[in-house]
């Protein structure tokens, strides 16, 4: 799905319309690299609980952290504005969610793809987007059986490394993503799962170098790592 800016003043109101019908929104503005962005997220999103079936579930374990803007993204969104140079990169993130730091990255001059498995939050990314006049695509992706054929010179994720079975297959799905020569940046709040994953992206050929960051944004302070990851 293209998020184009063509059709952005006519359908911005449609989109906030059909969400606004489904979701208790809010909208939270950030400023990254001097630029101000504004983001539509959902106001709670321990709402969204009730509408997991049972059978979802079971079949996916799947929980609505699409919905949350987590202090990871923040912090990646703000290490992308600083510090990386995106123009004329192709970028991908998974784990998107309503998609901040790949619309950071194509505010930044890269062609951006956002990735997640939640249907639900394609919507707000492309929602997202159009708000920000930010031109980029999203699809969806299930780390797990990774079908895009793509390569990316750099891949982004934030707060993912929440669950023991997806790290081998996020250590697998950035194998397959990357280019030769390319580089991934993890967002991660130290959780202990995340040494793990280290691991296990060491045991796959990987060379990890962690960047400590700090997300100020909230009643404490968060301790934030950044892993930038490429092939050995």
């Amino acid at each position: 799905m293209q998020v184009s800016q063509e059709s952005a003043g006519s359908a911005l109101p449609l989109l906030y319309q059909e969400l606004a019908a489904e979701y208790d929104l809010t909208e939270t503005h950030y400023t990254f690299g001097g630029q101000s962005f504004t983001f539509l997220s959902v106001l709670d999103s321990y709402a969204l609980l009730d509408r997991i079936s049972p059978e979802e579930f079971v079949k996916d374990e799947q929980m609505p952290y699409w919905a949350e803007i987590w202090p990871s993204a923040i912090t990646l969104s703000s290490f992308i504005a600083d510090e990386l140079q995106l123009e004329g990169h192709r970028v991908v993130e998974i784990g998107a969610g309503i998609g901040m730091a790949s619309i950071v990255a194509a505010w930044k001059g890269a062609t951006a793809l956002a990735t997640d498995y939640s249907l639900e939050a394609l919507r707000f990314i492309r929602y997202n987007g159009l708000k920000n006049r930010a031109t980029l695509s999203c699809e969806r992706l299930d780390w797990r059986l990774v079908q895009c054929r793509e390569q990316f010179d750099l891949l982004f994720a934030a707060d993912v490394l929440y669950e023991r079975v997806n790290l081998l297959p996020i250590v697998t799905a950035i194998d397959k993503l990357l280019a030769p020569g390319g580089v991934a940046y993890i967002a991660d709040p130290r959780r202990r799962m995340a040494e793990q994953f280290l691991e296990l992206a060491a045991e796959n050929n990987f060379t990890i170098s962690s960047i400590p960051k700090k997300y100020s944004g909230g009643a404490m302070p968060i301790a934030v790592n950044i892993h930038k990851m490429s092939r050995r």
